[in-house]
């Protein structure tokens, strides 16, 4: 396993890795993506080439997210018959039950690749501000991917063809097929919507004298900030590193997660780039272990949504984001201020 980063410091590292990815598969090779905002031209102009040159192309996109007609752009591009991918694009419609959140990006060459994370192809090289007002500039953002090889890959890749087949009715959505976890050595992989949230029983099983560390972009779920909140009484030193917008992370939630015992800490970058990471990280007398994927701590992600949650033993993986945790922090100067 390997997280590449983007950010302040990087920018527009993650959509020139998608790039990258993407021109180095050949010809009789695979593509297959899952995506809410896909906005980047130069990307979906890049999987045509790929197309063009013989790889068997499948992409699995939201076709109204929040932003309605935010994919519009790239999805005309995509679905032409002739000048695009064709039936290589499937559109996933938000409504009551059905909402595409995922990211994940496979490669079947040079070896395959699965890339997994918070990242969204949402800029363009037109940057649109009434895009960046409503999303922030998620290629200035910090973001991340975290590339996995080995025997998880075909499965996420079969994922991704169930997704693009539109699968509509709720059973379906709830379908072992689906939904079923991916697991291998040092790694599991979750699916959502899902019936038990595998949050709820690890970090219950978390013991006193634990530490956690959640860099989270949304947080609405009040469940989550009782649970949050239970563990720091009885003696996990918790700690939050949220995004700015209060919309993603209501005042309310800040003002019940501080006066219970944790750590807040609101990103505020001076140009307004938001921190859309989505990761955990518990170190306890049980051993260490990363969380990460699309998945935000509200309802909506817990029980509409399709996202994608791994937990990783891996050494390296830990302290590769444990780095990056310290150094969205020293970021902020200021620390939390209070409600």
């Amino acid at each position: 396993m390997q997280v590449f980063f983007g950010g302040p410091d990087r920018p527009g590292r993650l959509r020139d890795l998608l790039e990258e990815r993407i021109d180095a598969v050949p010809s009789g090779g695979v593509i297959r993506w899952a995506t809410y905002y896909f906005r980047d031209e130069r990307l979906a102009a890049s999987l045509i080439r790929a197309h063009r040159r013989g790889v068997r192309v499948r992409l699995a996109i939201e076709g109204a997210p929040r932003l309605r007609n935010a994919n519009q752009a790239v999805i005309a591009m995509l679905a032409d018959s002739v000048d695009g991918i064709g039936a290589g694009i499937g559109l996933v419609h938000r409504g009551a039950f059905r909402h595409l959140h995922e990211k994940l990006y496979c490669f079947s060459h040079p070896v395959p690749t699965a890339l997994i994370g918070s990242f969204n192809p949402s800029g363009n090289e037109q940057p649109d501000p009434r895009v960046i007002r409503a999303i922030g500039d998620q290629d200035r953002g910090h973001n991340y991917l975290v590339a996995l090889n080995g025997p998880v890959v075909a499965p996420l890749m079969t994922h991704v063809d169930l997704l693009h087949s539109r699968l509509r009715s709720i059973g379906q959505r709830f379908s072992r097929a689906l939904n079923s976890p991916i697991e291998a050595s040092e790694i599991a992989i979750y699916f959502f919507p899902r019936r038990s949230h595998p949050l709820d029983r690890m970090l219950s099983a978390l013991p006193a004298g634990s530490r956690l560390r959640l860099a989270v972009s949304h947080l609405r779920d009040p469940g989550m900030a009782r649970r949050l909140i239970a563990l720091a009484r009885r003696g996990v030193r918790v700690e939050l590193l949220t995004e700015a917008t209060e919309r993603r992370v209501p005042r309310r939630i800040e003002r019940r997660i501080a006066a219970g015992g944790i750590g807040f800490t609101r990103y505020r970058h001076p140009e307004e780039l938001p921190m859309h990471s989505k990761f955990l990280l518990a170190d306890g007398p049980d051993g260490r272990w990363t969380g990460f994927g699309s998945l935000n701590l509200t309802l909506t992600s817990r029980w509409l949504n399709h996202e994608i949650f791994a937990v990783s033993r891996d050494a390296a993986l830990f302290d590769a984001f444990a780095g990056r945790w310290d150094e969205m922090l020293a970021e902020q100067a200021g620390g939390y201020a209070g409600p």
